[in-house]
């Protein structure tokens, strides 16, 4: 039995990256031979050529909408090809309990929505089409639920079966929901900035996990709202738009047991932080209405955002994989 999984991890670990490279490069080739010939972007809708987009960068009547937002999503291909390639090159054997080191489900996940962040952002940014905007929308959600459903899935002694389980069901809840109802998927439900605040409630639970912090870790996820400029006034004094809070209790509901492994959190988690936070405040100022927009430039904020999200995604893959288990030394 164990030969038989070797040998079938050394077959696979050959051709995980090139078959990674392959699909990524093939996109490509197929987005720039489509355009090419008029046959994508077709149903334009969000801005007409010449105008201003709403991430600042003027509208090309060429094949990429949004040139420089469009090609700084490479940066995002390039980060998931390295974790490919670095996830190939691990020794991987049964025995190694850390589920970013080799090529196992979870890894392969990681790496591949980090792929789709550039496809998604691209596919936006490039065609300006509202099925542009839901495949970037699903892509960042592909992508911003992984850490807290990980962290609860180790909690909650989840088998692999179960976490892959929830994460598609998640996934195909959403993308249809989105389709549908747009944004806010007809109840109000920001999901995305719900999963970070329940990224950062299940890590410091990871963390600092006991009995009674369990049910006290949802407050943390009202700290995080407000770094990203949602206070508490503002969220009771709007809770038919902020109702979502209620789920920052999501982490305590299903983490019923203490993590048997732990993480090394300096440098990569709080360089990740750090790189992400900072970006979002350039984010917030690569629009039309900021006075750092400049339409016609070469220098984007918004793909400045991009390629520095691409590098917090590398950070955080980084962050996994120094988990090791807790009686380890």
């Amino acid at each position: 039995m164990q030969s038989r999984l070797i040998t079938g991890y050394s077959f696979w670990k050959d051709k995980v990256l090139p078959i990674a490279l392959v699909t990524t490069l093939g996109f490509l080739i197929l987005y720039i031979g489509l355009a090419s010939f008029g046959l994508i972007g077709l149903d334009q809708t969000s801005y007409a050529n010449g105008s201003i987009s709403r991430w600042c960068e003027r509208i090309s009547a060429g094949i990429f909408k949004e040139p420089i937002n469009s090609l700084s999503n490479l940066g995002f291909m390039i980060s998931g090809l390295l974790m490919f390639s670095i996830l190939s090159s691990d020794c991987k054997n049964k025995y190694n309990v850390n589920n970013f080191y080799g090529l196992t489900p979870i890894s392969l996940l990681y790496a591949g929505t980090v792929v789709y962040l550039g496809i998604g952002s691209l596919l936006m940014h490039g065609t300006n089409t509202n099925w542009g905007g839901w495949a970037d929308n699903l892509s960042m959600i592909m992508y911003i639920i992984l850490p807290w459903i990980i962290n609860i899935g180790e909690m909650g002694r989840w088998s692999i079966r179960k976490f892959i389980r929830v994460y598609i069901i998640i996934v195909l809840i959403y993308a249809l929901s989105r389709w549908v109802f747009g944004s806010s998927l007809g109840i109000n439900l920001d999901l995305f900035g719900l999963s970070i605040g329940l990224w950062i409630i299940s890590e410091t639970l990871y963390r600092f996990w006991t009995s009674k912090f369990r049910w006290f870790s949802g407050f943390i996820g009202f700290v995080v709202a407000a770094v990203f400029g949602i206070t508490p006034i503002e969220i009771f004094s709007n809770f038919d738009k902020y109702w979502w809070v209620i789920l920052f209790w999501l982490p305590a509901l299903f983490s019923r047991y203490k993590p048997v492994k732990k993480r090394k959190y300096f440098p990569w988690f709080f360089l990740g932080m750090i790189m992400y936070i900072l970006s979002f405040i350039i984010w917030a100022q690569g629009k039309p209405n900021s006075s750092y927009c400049n339409p016609d430039s070469f220098i984007q904020l918004h793909a400045i955002w991009h390629l520095m999200t691409a590098f917090s995604t590398w950070c955080f893959f980084k962050f996994f994989r120094t988990e090791k288990l807790i009686n380890s030394e």
